[in-house]
C-alpha cells in the first residue's frame, strides 16, 4: 500500500530493513517515537543483536504482519505484528516525532493488524506516552498498569524449593498447554528462539505445570504458571539464580499477579511502576509475566 498524496509509502517489512528498524527503535527508548532519523545506539550490542534476532524470527513467521513507512527511500516508522493461533500481538513499533500527525503510525498499524484479522484476542505492551496509550485505547485495547520490582535481593530471605528442573526443547508441549490455559493462546515457535539464547526452568507437578525463561543476571523474561503456587516458586528460583548484589528488574507485573508483587517485596526489592498491557477481549493473563516483545 502506498500514501502517494504525501510522499509516503507504507510497505512491508524486508530483511535488509531490520537494522534500521533496531535503531529506530533503540533511539525511541520506550516512547513509540524517535527524536531523529540518525541512528542512535541506545542499546548494547548484545541487545540490539537480540532485537535484530527477534524481528528476523518474526518476519520468518509472520511476513505479513511486518510493515514500515518510508520517504524518499528513507524509514521513517515500523510496525511488527505477529499472530500465535487466536491471539494478534504488536511486538514493536516507532514513528519519526517529525513524521507524526500524518497519518503514519496509524496506517502502519492497521497494515499490521490485518495480519490477525479474526483473531479473537489481542495484545500488547505500551509505554507510560500519552499518544501511544490514546492510539491503542482507541483500537480497542483495555489498558492495565504495569509494576516493575526492582533492586538487589536479600539473599536470607530465598526459600528452598523443590521440584524444579532445567527445561528443553522437548517441554514445548507442556509449555504450549500452560500458555493456552493462562492466556489464550500458545507461543509456538517462538519457544525456539527463546531456547536459543535463554535458560529455561520448569514446574511440572500433579498440583500445577509451568515455566520460566531466566536472563542471565535480571529476573524472568517471561513466566507462566497454572497456579499461584507454581508460580511463586517459578519466581522465587529465578530471583535466586541472580547473582548475588546484582540489580535486577521483575518487570511487566499487573494487578492481577500480586503473588509476583508479594514475592519481590518479601526479596527486598522496590516497587513502582512503567506502561501499561493492553489487552483486546482477554483479562490480563495469570499467573503470568510477559515477555517484553513477544508477550
Amino acid at each position: 500500500m502506498a500514501n502517494t498524496r504525501k510522499g509516503i509509502q507504507i510497505r512491508a517489512m524486508r530483511v535488509d530493513d531490520v537494522a534500521t528498524a533496531e535503531a529506530l527503535s533503540a533511539a525511541s527508548s520506550g516512547t513509540g517515537a524517535v527524536a531523529s532519523p540518525v541512528p542512535v545506539p541506545a542499546r548494547d550490542t548484545q541487545d540490539a543483536a537480540a532485537w535484530r534476532q527477534r524481528t528476523h524470527h518474526l518476519l520468518s513467521t509472520d511476513p505479513g504482519g511486518c510493515w514500515v513507512a518510508e520517504i524518499d527511500g528513507v524509514l521513517v516508522g515500523f510496525a511488527v505484528g505477529f499472530v500465535r493461533e487466536l491471539m494478534w500481538i504488536l511486538a514493536s513499533y516507532a514513528v519519526l516525532p517529525s513524521h507524526q500527525g500524518q497519518g503514519i503510525g496509524r496506517e502502519m498499524l492497521s497494515a499490521a493488524a490485518q495480519h490477525g484479522q479474526g483473531c479473537l484476542r489481542g495484545m500488547l505492551i505500551s509505554p507510560a506516552d500519552p499518544g501511544s496509550t490514546r492510539r491503542y485505547r482507541t483500537a480497542g485495547f483495555e489498558l492495565h498498569p504495569l509494576m516493575q520490582l526492582r533492586g538487589a535481593v536479600d539473599r536470607t530471605t530465598l526459600p528452598i524449593t523443590d521440584r524444579i528442573r532445567e527445561g528443553t526443547s522437548a517441554d514445548a508441549d507442556l509449555m504450549d498447554s500452560v500458555d493456552r490455559r493462562i492466556r489464550g493462546a500458545a507461543h509456538g515457535p517462538d519457544h525456539h528462539l527463546l531456547l536459543e539464547s535463554l535458560r529455561l526452568i520448569i514446574v511440572d507437578r500433579s498440583t500445577g505445570s509451568g515455566y520460566a525463561y531466566l536472563t542471565p543476571e535480571d529476573g524472568p523474561a517471561l513466566l507462566a504458571a497454572t497456579n499461584r503456587r507454581t508460580a511463586t516458586d517459578l519466581l522465587w528460583e529465578a530471583l535466586a539464580a541472580t547473582p548475588p548484589g546484582a540489580g535486577l528488574r521483575v518487570g511487566r507485573i499487573t494487578a492481577a499477579n500480586q503473588w509476583a508483587i508479594e514475592v519481590g517485596l518479601a526479596a527486598g526489592l522496590a516497587l513502582n511502576q512503567s506502561g501499561y498491557l493492553g489487552v483486546r477481549r482477554l483479562k490480563p493473563p495469570a499467573p503470568y509475566l510477559p515477555h517484553q516483545t513477544l508477550l
